[in-house]
């Protein structure tokens, strides 16, 4: 499967490892990790909600769009839901193609939307009470340029 959207951990080395075992012709695979910050040091836990079935949807179509924008042999996305602490695993992208150039810049494309529209809710949980994060002014410019 090439969208998932779950709870669980997933183990990096073993997804790329898949991947890239399945993305024949390829020169190239670019991975990107995101996980869960805590840039004041106050954080305990983030949540993030979604909408089962909307969301595989939604991912599934930028998914569709980076495959037919660049000539890729290969993309995924694995996003996490429900409680995660900081230096957790929250998402990754990988993409596959016979040259680096295609690979990164599906994969910025990929993570630039997941950034400002995929349908996910974010909440943190810390010292200060909760509270829900707010979409940031640089993930929207970023989006802009595709």
């Amino acid at each position: 499967m090439t969208v998932r959207v779950q709870s669980e951990p997933f183990d990096m080395g073993a997804e790329v490892e898949a991947f890239s075992a399945t993305s024949k012709g390829a020169g190239a695979v670019v991975t990107f990790s995101g996980l869960v910050r805590d840039e004041e040091g106050t954080l305990d836990t983030m949540e993030i909600e979604h909408y089962p079935g909307m969301t595989e949807k939604a991912l599934e179509e930028i998914r569709t769009q980076a495959m037919d924008r660049w000539s890729l042999t290969g993309a995924m996305i694995i996003h996490r839901h429900g409680p995660m602490r900081p230096g957790e695993q929250i998402m990754m992208v990988a993409t596959a193609s016979r040259h680096r150039s295609d690979a990164f810049a599906a994969a910025e494309f990929l993570m630039d939307y997941l950034k400002s529209r995929a349908p996910f809710w974010k909440k943190e949980f810390g010292r200060d009470g909760e509270s829900w994060v707010a979409a940031k002014d640089e993930d929207e410019k970023a989006l802009g340029r595709w």
